[in-house]
């Protein structure tokens, strides 16, 4: 790296000590990579900490005298990656933004004060996190930003109602819930709000390819390693989070080959043998399929022309559609443990549901301090009996033929009205978080726009070779219904991709077209 990365550690003892031991760990860890990164530490009364308006321990101060860029708290856990990145943008002074996205960030004339609340459990944080340090290295003259750890600052979390991570402020106003594309962030940026469709001013990037997987999940990559391997190019395209539901998972144990492992580091693993054979296109949003020959595929970003299209959309939560939940969201309702449930160690939330993942991230939140409730609306659970003989050991209240009602709360939640399924009698909870684990419906919204053809439960129909009702169009894992299992969805994703080389050799609609796909 051509230029030097001075760094500023802000400290006041008595405040936060663990935080900052960490934070000087980590910097010293790192700085055995490179002599261009001097660490120099002051306390809150040094005139520096009154020059730069420091007043919380601990603080980082990235190359003051060039940017505002300043974390609150320690980059540990999922924020080391962010770390890494940001030391990589000041050691080259290049944010590495997109051509357009660097057109929308040159619209913006007044200042922007970025806040991004982050945690160190929070796999989505380091992309948005990531956007906003790309930000401020662009546009330095206009843009600062703070990270700010949201269990290390809980006070500022409460400030901002920031209960759910990431979520991004500026110049006080909420402009993202969640993780974006860079595009979108600096659109919503420039507009204060969230946007969510980004439409580049010049014509997109067009690629060729003969197979476009829509999805990055266990179904998506695994589809993409055997359609490659079967000599076919192909391309997957993530809108969200590469891994899915499972890298939001705190323990999976059911994955042939690992007794034990973190849902993200499944996903890492999967991601990175993927990307041995196919280019994978993250943070881009599929808005349009067109069949014929070729399928036309338009993304947020570029447009794909291919041979064959595989939708592997997946699922997103279901919710309750109780009052409360929708105003509520992201200030202490929450559909991931993982994300959002340290900020609540300590606290009473209550966990709705009563399969696998209800249990799973029940137990979790009671592994990090939660006082926890589980609730079912039946009088037993779905989950498996290892997992129920788990939760009751742990002592974890179990309330069955229970739903809830509605969820209360002014700024943030504050408790929860419960209704006893038999009798109908309504009680009050106080809680400081709601997790909800009951489900998730298909995300079809591609499908029902391509006219496919759906199952009366809403999945995607298809045959026994996932061939959709459209020639062309095939579907994998969640989105087509059965088992919402890791290893099932990554077995249907390698079967659609040897029945979509097949076709493609020999394609079946010219003797079957008029034979609809069976289940």
């Amino acid at each position: 790296m051509p230029h030097p990365i001075p760094l500023y550690l802000f400290t006041a003892p008595g405040q936060n000590d663990t935080y900052t031991e960490a934070a000087r760990q980590v910097i010293r860890a790192v700085r055995q990579f490179t002599d261009k990164i001097t660490l120099r530490e002051y306390d809150l009364h040094h005139e520096l900490a009154k020059k730069w308006e420091v007043a919380r321990s601990p603080t980082l101060l990235f190359a003051p005298e060039e940017y505002r860029i300043r974390w609150l708290g320690a980059p540990l856990g999922q924020e080391t990656q962010t770390l890494m990145e940001l030391l990589g943008l000041l050691g080259y002074r290049d944010s590495g933004l997109s051509e357009a996205a660097v057109k929308v960030l040159g619209k913006i004339k007044e200042p922007r004060q970025i806040k991004v609340f982050v945690s160190p459990t929070c796999p989505y944080c380091p992309q948005q996190a990531v956007n906003a340090l790309r930000a401020v290295i662009e546009r330095p003259d206009l843009v600062a930003v703070e990270i700010i750890d949201i269990q290390a600052n809980p006070a500022l979390a409460d400030q901002y109602d920031a209960y759910s991570v990431p979520q991004t402020f500026a110049n006080g106003t909420l402009i993202a819930k969640g993780a974006q594309p860079e595009e979108l962030f600096m659109a919503s940026l420039d507009k204060l709000e969230q946007v969510n469709v980004f439409i580049p001013e010049s014509d997109a990037t067009e690629v060729a390819t003969d197979v476009v997987i829509v999805g990055g999940g266990p179904a998506g990559l695994t589809a993409g390693i055997y359609a490659a391997r079967s000599g076919l190019a192909t391309v997957v395209v993530e809108k969200g989070l590469l891994g899915g539901q499972v890298a939001i998972t705190p323990v999976v144990e059911n994955y042939p080959g690992f007794t034990q492992v973190g849902g993200k580091t499944l996903t890492d693993i999967m991601v990175s043998h993927a990307l041995q054979y196919v280019k994978i296109f993250p943070g881009e949003e599929v808005v349009a399929i067109e069949p014929g020959a070729p399928l036309v595929v338009t993304t947020s970003r570029r447009r794909f022309t291919a041979r064959a299209v595989l939708l592997a959309t997946g699922a997103v939560h279901r919710r309750l559609g109780v009052p409360g939940e929708e105003r509520l969201a992201g200030r202490g309702v929450s559909y991931c443990s993982t994300c959002d449930g340290p900020l609540f160690k300590g606290k009473k939330v209550l966990m709705v549901g009563g399969g696998n993942s209800a249990v799973t991230e029940a137990l979790h939140l009671h592994q990090i301090g939660c006082e926890v409730t589980l609730v079912h609306r039946r009088a037993t659970l779905r989950a498996q009996e290892s997992l129920v003989k788990t939760l009751r050991q742990a002592g974890i209240r179990l309330l069955l033929e229970t739903e809830v009602a509605e969820i209360r709360g002014e700024q943030k939640v504050s408790g929860v009205v419960l209704r006893n399924s038999p009798t109908g009698t309504e009680s009050t909870l106080p809680v400081a978080g709601v997790f909800i684990a009951i489900g998730y419906e298909p995300a079809v919204g591609l499908a029902r726009k391509l006219g496919l053809a759906l199952t009366v439960e809403g999945y995607i129909q298809r045959d026994e070779f996932h061939r959709t009702s459209v020639p062309g169009i095939y579907c994998a894992g969640d989105v087509e219904g059965g088992y919402k299992q890791i290893v099932t969805a990554a077995g249907q994703g390698a079967a659609a991709a040897l029945t979509i080389f097949e076709d493609l050799v020999n394609p079946y609609w010219k003797n079957k077209a008029d034979q609809p796909p069976k289940r």
